[in-house]
């Protein structure tokens, strides 16, 4: 008798929970904000819902898509070139905040980055896939090769990295590296190389932050925010007190007093602020068990997945969206300096919420073929 295919209900249940948390907390966060500049309180909402249909309709669609017809190299290469074309067309496009970030359709814009993410992932998977099936016999050699192995996986990567730094986001770009080496490690990664890359982090991160002003100023900002209260540290100051002034249980919905031109980027990447803010810790608590039950069954679908393509795609996505929620979160509470990075379908952004989508339409897909994890 064949096998039932069917999704992961707790999955999908706990993505579309805080895909609605953040629709409700971005037109909250948004509302007052949006009638000032734009003369309508549902300017923010309505573009957030719109990139909410589109990722929607792509995640049914990848749901329901074999996943293994990504693994093709013509799938793999294509997304590839494709991204590298876009993160090298940004810079010959106007600026917008000061950044080559977006590429603009009209009123449409989106980030190349953000969509560069799930790329890596499916390459870094496929290689993977491919590297392990001729080296069956020796598991170590076929990831921890320096020439065969980890300069073609780490290569492309490296790339698009770079030219995400130069954009300048080197949150992204961090994020980007850090899900690859997450992928590297499940995959067998010697621990040696995990801390050569360590190691040689300390002078790019001296290079990259130390040396540039503004970032040097948030890191002095998160050490010290009382000391600059009304500049560095404006913002991480009202962060907490937007988050001190939830209590338990929230001043209420829509009645946040810090997203009233006090807390900067309300509604992007501190909209848990707010949301701590009117829903108090537990709804604080109630976001935070959502992105584990994701977090869990985004484990357990790549411990049952039928190959090794989609284990390690289902890792990346996992650690993908874990890691940027436990980044903003850190910020938000404090734990991080200031850093651009959205929380995972509840900041406002739609490339980033299309993109999260996306690979959770992937991840679906692959949890509807897994069998239960043999821990």
């Amino acid at each position: 008798m064949p096998r039932i295919v069917q999704p992961d209900r707790w999955l999908f249940g706990a993505t579309l929970a805080l895909c609605l948390v953040g629709q409700v907390m971005v037109f909250s966060a948004s509302a007052v904000m949006a009638r000032e500049e734009f003369g309508s309180a549902y300017s923010f909402i309505l573009k957030q819902l719109l990139w909410l249909g589109i990722g929607l309709a792509g995640m049914f669609a990848l749901m329901n898509l074999d996943y293994r017809e990504l693994r093709q190299p013509k799938v793999i290469f294509t997304g590839l070139c494709a991204i590298l074309l876009l993160l090298v067309a940004v810079f010959f496009l106007d600026r917008s905040h000061a950044t080559h970030r977006w590429i603009r359709f009209g009123p449409v814009g989106i980030q190349p980055s953000e969509l560069a993410k799930l790329v890596v992932i499916l390459y870094l998977a496929w290689f993977l896939e491919s590297r392990r099936a001729r080296y069956r016999d020796d598991p170590w050699t076929a990831v921890n090769d320096p020439l065969r192995a980890l300069l073609p996986a780490m290569g492309p990567m490296l790339v698009i990295a770079g030219l995400v730094v130069m954009q300048p986001d080197l949150g992204t770009a961090f994020e980007i590296f850090l899900v690859s080496l997450g992928m590297l490690f499940v995959a067998g990664l010697s621990l040696k190389y995990v801390a050569y890359a360590s190691l040689t982090a300390i002078p790019v991160i001296y290079l990259l932050i130390v040396r540039v002003p503004y970032r040097y100023h948030r890191v002095v900002a998160f050490l010290n925010p009382e000391a600059d209260p009304q500049g560095s540290g404006f913002q991480m100051m009202q962060s907490l007190i937007a988050v001190g002034s939830g209590g338990l249980s929230g001043v209420g919905l829509m009645e946040s007093r810090q997203k009233l031109f006090y807390l900067p980027e309300a509604h992007t990447d501190f909209i848990y602020a707010v949301l701590c803010e009117e829903l108090g810790f537990i709804g604080g608590a109630m976001v935070l068990a959502l992105f584990a039950v994701y977090g869990w069954r985004g484990i357990r679908a790549s411990l049952g997945a039928p190959d090794d393509f989609g284990r390690f795609t289902a890792v990346g996505i996992t650690v993908l969206v874990l890691s940027q929620a436990l980044i903003n979160l850190s910020v938000v509470l404090g734990l991080m300096p200031t850093k651009g990075i959205p929380l995972p379908f509840l900041s406002y952004g739609g490339s980033s919420l299309l993109v999260m989508l996306l690979a959770t339409g992937v991840l679906l897909n692959i949890s509807q073929h897994a069998d239960h994890p043999r821990w």
